[in-house]
């Protein structure tokens, strides 16, 4: 597999979608970016995303440890603490 995602499954979402296969190249590579997001980088992203919208640090905590919760990585339970740390640290 390389960073565009498997020939089939390229030839399967171009098949069931009507997508040029170039279109539904990028779309495979983009799911793959996404679900290959470590649990830092997504946390740093979203914490500066939501700085970005004027939320506040206690806001930002509980909603990232929620929003970990249903990733569809397998995120520990991060404490606030440990949330600054990835963030700041």
């Amino acid at each position: 597999m390389d960073d565009t995602g498997p020939e089939e499954l390229v030839r399967h979402v171009a098949g069931s979608t009507g997508l040029p296969e170039a279109v539904a190249t990028r779309v495979v590579a983009d799911i793959n970016a996404y679900f290959s997001e470590t649990v830092e980088a997504y946390v740093r992203r979203r914490h500066a995303e939501l700085q970005d919208v004027n939320w506040k640090n206690d806001e930002i905590w509980p909603l990232l440890a929620a929003e970990l919760r249903a990733r569809r990585f397998r995120a520990p339970d991060l404490t606030e603490r440990q949330l600054r740390r990835v963030v700041y640290g």
